[in-house]
């Protein structure tokens, strides 16, 4: 197989994928509809073709690509969105089922979901089954493991060694203790789990090997100099260099040592739920917080509503830096779209650093192909 051939990327979105991949060396053509995250690929060096993957045919891909990725859009399955995938489930495994047989049905289908955006899942198997690379990798939200499993199978019934499984990104050395499940497949070896590199509690085992402790968010909170917090995202400033109805400030509070009050930081999500019966009059609403000396929570696209807290005081919001940075991106990639528009993509991006981690069991297989 000729060794120029890039990956491809469906849903590529801003470049979690991308960026996980060229830490490996490799490079992929991602196909993406959203106008921001296609800009923010750009800007990156990052090859992309804007358009709408359901639509777009695989015939003129054949032969042309060495590896298939694809992160489907979560949203409809997401414990943070309404869960419509959940009633759409069935009409996913008929897709599934459907396509492997040479039967597209995925119109009719799509047009009794809940929400059409739930049959974007079975995206990756139309690809896989016309342009049949020699590996795959896919990520989604947990609750699409039964989906990954039905893929797996019929990508079995094709020639495909397969796994599936949920992965914390913490045990990769995310700080941040986001699960994910993931589907790695290979026409070429026996695909397996990836081999965590950290744990909650470190323990020596049988072989005197010890894996590192999880990172904390303040070990990742190391900005460059000179990084500004802008508690109103982009707004005109005035001619001392103040911002219109908000402030701007460093973004080193939160990442200083953990000596004195800075262990009394925390980060409160903007996310709310229902604490649990019992636990508290008249159905308050909580918001999860994690100290500074831990892996922060899942990092989504709300994270612009999050908030530095210190002794119970809310401080300040989380910055578009430090939400990239806890999902491994640079500090300084280059996002591109609207303050909501950056965060949203931070927060629906593959982490690069898990994304290599998930990959480098594929990693010999790419090799011994391309060789």
């Amino acid at each position: 197989m000729n060794t120029t051939l890039p990956v491809l990327d469906l849903f590529a979105g801003p470049g979690g994928w991308s960026e996980g991949l060229r830490g490996l060396g490799l490079q992929d053509v991602g196909i993406e509809i959203d106008p921001a995250a296609c800009a923010t690929r750009a800007a990156a060096g990052h090859r992309t073709i804007r358009a709408d993957v359901a639509t777009y045919p695989t015939a003129p891909l054949r032969r042309k690509v060495s590896g298939l990725i694809a992160s489907p859009p979560c949203q409809t399955f997401s414990t943070a969105g309404l869960r419509a995938g959940n009633d759409d489930m069935d009409l996913c495994h008929q897709a599934l089922d459907d396509i492997s047989r040479g039967n597209d049905t995925r119109a009719a289908v799509r047009a009794t979901c809940a929400d059409p955006r739930s049959l974007l899942v079975v995206e990756p198997l139309r690809f896989a089954l016309d342009l049949r690379p020699a590996w795959i990798a896919l990520e989604e939200v947990p609750a699409v493991v039964p989906l990954f499993e039905h893929t797996a199978h019929l990508l079995q019934k094709i020639g495909y060694s397969t796994w599936v499984g949920v992965l914390n990104a913490a045990d990769f050395g995310l700080a941040q203790t986001r699960r994910r499940a993931f589907l790695l497949a290979s026409r070429t070896r026996p695909a397996f789990s990836p081999e965590p590199t950290h744990t909650e509690v470190p323990q020596w085992d049988l072989f005197g090997v010890c894996l590192d402790p999880w990172v904390s968010m303040a070990d990742a909170l190391v900005l460059p100099p000179g990084i500004k917090v802008n508690t109103r995202g982009d707004r005109p400033t005035d001619k001392k260099g103040r911002t219109a109805g908000g402030n701007e400030f460093s973004a080193d509070g939160p990442s200083n040592a953990l000596t004195g009050r800075a262990r009394s930081w925390k980060l409160r999500s903007g996310q709310s739920w229902k604490l649990p019966a019992g636990r508290s009059a008249g159905g308050d609403v909580g918001r999860f917080e994690r100290a500074i000396s831990e892996p922060s929570f899942t990092i989504t696209g709300s994270a612009n509503r999050c908030k530095w807290v210190q002794d119970g005081v809310e401080e300040r919001n989380l910055a578009l830096a430090e939400a990239a940075t806890l999902q491994s991106f640079p500090a300084t990639y280059p996002w591109a779209g609207s303050r909501t528009k950056q965060f949203e993509q931070i927060g629906n991006a593959v982490p690069p650093l898990l994304a290599t981690a998930a990959l480098r069991p594929l990693l010999p297989a790419v090799l011994e192909v391309a060789a």
